[in-house]
């Protein structure tokens, strides 16, 4: 006995035929319509009603064809089928043009500052039809997001000791460090420092602990630096320093992005190796097309960064009132706000 939950193996060529003789009422002007002989849309005709139980889907009139019951019952069906197909092949067509799609990345905080923003910006102008989610997040919890499936790509550092063994590095640049210091610090003309010349500086940081941080620095200059405030948002570390309650360390790709009432003092090269930015992808993963398009974006604002000006940014002192003017909107993007989605994801307009 039939089971009448089986999937049918059936041809789409059937389907196509069965709507074409459906649509004219005849086998002749079907396959004129086709470009076939009547003989073969009355096999491919054939070989459905066989497939389908064997019910007749036509009946065959003097001039023509007409539909059966199990024909009409059948047309809105393969109708649904035939349309699926067609809506499957442009959405597949669209992603290998990267004009549609999705793409999910996540990136750590400052590489939002400047890196990120670039590439979206360029992203958009080149592939506007694909919708960009992103997600702001420590490297090692970016990677367990895009282990897990939940991110395509993940723009991380070497900060924070994560394994990078599973995933498949894609090198986007080696940034330094700065120090940021109160416009009126006694360092605060000089061009570089030593890290051990604030040993005994108050520091502000996103952690209690210095390891696995930026501050893994001090540590390997033997002085363990004393954490008086832990900010974990960049501005707000800014606002610390500016108000001399501290210094705190400043990656390069945040450093565009400071506020002009502190100063910036770059840390010797020899002492603080520059760490390295990736964009991460899962190993053995394959890339889609508009990943790849993400990345080739992700690279050029990467190459328009490694370039900084000579001189690091020096203190600038303005009225307070004008101070405010300077601070940047995390809010929005592009004059629209992003969608918040509640979980740390941002729709991005």
């Amino acid at each position: 006995m039939p089971n009448p939950h089986a999937v049918p193996d059936l041809s789409t060529t059937w389907l196509r035929v069965f709507l074409e003789v459906a649509r004219h009422g005849s086998f002749t002007v079907a396959a004129r319509a086709l470009g076939w002989t009547q003989s073969a849309v009355s096999r491919q005709i054939a070989s459905l009603e066989s497939a389908l139980g064997g019910a007749p889907l036509f009946d065959r009139l003097p001039r023509g064809v007409r539909l059966t019951e199990a024909g009409r019952f059948l047309v809105p069906h393969a109708e649904a089928v035939v349309e699926r197909l067609h809506d499957a092949n442009r959405e597949l067509a669209a992603l290998r043009r990267v004009a549609g799609g999705r793409l999910r990345f996540g990136a750590f905080a400052t590489a939002d500052a400047a890196l990120v923003p670039r590439a979206i910006a360029a992203f958009r102008v080149r592939h506007p039809g694909v919708r960009l989610t992103r997600e702001e997040g420590l490297t090692p919890v970016l990677l367990e997001r895009l282990s897990a499936g939940g991110l395509d790509l993940a723009i991380v550092s070497t900060t924070g000791r994560a394994p990078l063994d599973p995933y498949t590095l894609h090198h986007l640049l080696d940034e330094s460090l700065y120090v940021a210091v109160p416009a009126d610090h006694p360092l605060a003309a000089e061009p570089s420092v030593h890290l051990p010349q604030l040993a005994d500086a108050d520091w502000i940081s996103g952690s209690a602990r210095p390891e696995g941080t930026l501050l893994d620095a001090a540590l390997r200059h033997g002085f363990r630096p004393r954490v008086a405030h832990v900010v974990a948002e960049w501005t707000a570390k800014q606002g610390y320093v500016a108000a001399g309650l501290g210094v705190t360390l400043v990656p390069a790709l945040a450093a565009e992005s400071v506020r002009p009432d502190i100063a910036l003092l770059a840390v010797r090269d020899e002492e603080a190796p520059a760490r390295a930015v990736y964009a991460a992808t899962v190993r053995g993963r394959s890339l889609g097309p508009a990943a790849r398009a993400f990345l080739g974006a992700l690279r050029e604002a990467a190459t328009h960064l490694s370039h900084p000006s000579p001189e690091p940014p020096r203190p600038l002192r303005l009225p307070v009132p004008h101070l405010m003017a300077y601070v940047p909107s995390v809010t929005r993007y592009c004059g629209r706000p992003a969608a918040p989605h509640g979980d740390g994801r941002h729709e991005l307009p």
